[in-house]
């Protein structure tokens, strides 16, 4: 399952969120960044406010 840790910049004060899902998908729409899966649109970040985002991928366990 991806899932997506957005920081924000420590001036802002806002929290940082860990948006995940099934199906979650990274957009560059414009001078937005959109997070969306198959219900819409999670949540739309302006680049104006410098956040970063990054994907955070689970490491798949495996037992043989």
């Amino acid at each position: 399952m991806p899932a997506y840790l957005v920081v924000h910049p420590r001036g802002q004060k806002r929290d940082d969120a860990l948006i995940e899902g099934d199906d979650l998908t990274l957009d560059i729409q414009g001078s937005w960044a959109v997070l969306s899966d198959r219900n819409g649109i999670c949540l739309a970040i302006p680049s104006e406010q410098g956040a970063s985002i990054q994907r955070i991928d689970q490491q798949e366990t495996t037992e043989e």
